[in-house]
């Protein structure tokens, strides 16, 4: 099988742009840097890269005769926001719980951002006291049970889709779509660097840039730069996602290991707190370029991007395209970071 075997059904608007950065690329004074921006991909609720990651699940939920879907993050998470927004699209009930996965004293926390658009959307949004792990939670299966305790019909989405079959396939298309934009464009992007929590962006992109590396493709780098603070247990699952989508997609070899990089550095001691480079990266992007990025995911990936070009360990020569993922609402509950607070 390859990609294209997998039934879509489409929440974007076509493929997420592409485009230079070229102040960055001037401040840095290295390698050529570009982003593609799933940020602005989507129109339902402000898009990001889970909504392409649903685009292969709905299909599924459509076929299963689902009424909810239930699914988990944090309190002012990204993916339960952009499940919401594919509930209502399809007049679906949601039932979300949103656990304390970072410790973070904003009064307003647990009220603005995401979780506001989840429940503007119509979404049964709960707040848990559970911190944070990326694993499969119990309190997610107790939230299925509920659903169907009480005569509804879910559909479980976990964190992040990523423990999902078919989690990894919609950025295994990201890849295609990538080649694709390389040849109009007439530029190659030898690099690739994304964030990494839940992993299965990031192993979609592995297992996507692999297949075409097999089919006669450029090799290239694809840079997970972690933002989980528990890089093992997220190495491990990006593995074990790429090489689960890799077979998918019909990739007749294993992946290697050298094909799955998780770079750590920038993720802080905890997850969703963030650090002096976080904030320096987000003022950048936005003073730079006008390019909104957020506390806990974009502003540790684009720190560490800017680290690896300056230290050289992404080449002068290389032309890097920076995956923008989405996340800008949750800045509404960040505003004590910035030095104006």
């Amino acid at each position: 099988m390859g990609i294209t075997d997998f039934e879509r059904y489409p929440l974007t608007f076509g493929p997420s742009p592409v485009h230079p950065l070229d102040n960055l690329t001037k401040h840095l004074g290295g390698a050529s840097v570009w982003a593609k921006r799933e940020d602005v991909s989507s129109g339902l609720a402000f898009g990001g890269n889970k909504t392409r990651k649903l685009e292969y699940i709905v299909p599924d939920v459509l076929a299963s005769g689902a009424d909810t879907l239930v699914s988990i993050g944090g309190y002012q998470s990204n993916h339960t926001r952009q499940v919401a927004a594919v509930a209502a699209k399809l007049g679906l009930k949601a039932r979300l719980v949103q656990e304390r996965w970072v410790d973070w004293d904003d009064p307003v926390n647990d009220t603005v951002g995401n979780l506001l658009l989840s429940r503007i959307m119509g979404a049964d949004s709960r707040l848990d006291d559970a911190g944070f792990d990326i694993g499969i939670r119990s309190s997610w299966e107790e939230a299925l049970a509920e659903v169907e305790a009480a005569g509804g019909r879910p559909y479980g989405i976990p964190a992040g889709a990523s423990e999902h079959k078919y989690g990894g396939l919609g950025f295994a298309n990201w890849a295609y779509e990538v080649a694709q934009q390389e040849r109009e464009l007439g530029v190659f992007f030898d690099t690739i660097v994304v964030c990494t929590v839940t992993g299965s962006t990031h192993a979609g992109m592995i297992a996507g840039f692999a297949a075409l590396e097999d089919a006669g493709g450029r090799p290239r780098r694809v840079l997970g730069i972690d933002a989980s603070a528990t890089i093992e247990v997220t190495r491990d699952q990006v593995g074990r996602i790429a090489r689960h989508t890799a077979q998918l997609i019909g990739l007749e070899r294993e992946l290697r290991d050298d094909e799955i990089t998780v770079l750590e550095g920038w993720a802080g001691d905890r997850y969703g707190i963030p650090v002096d480079s976080t904030v320096d990266a987000i003022l950048t992007s936005g003073r730079l370029e006008a390019m909104i990025i957020d506390p806990v995911y974009e502003g540790k990936s684009m720190a560490g991007l800017i680290d690896l070009v300056r230290s050289g360990e992404i080449a002068d020569d290389s032309t890097v395209l920076y995956a923008h993922l989405g996340g800008q609402p949750a800045l509404n509950a960040y505003s004590g970071i910035f030095p104006w607070s």
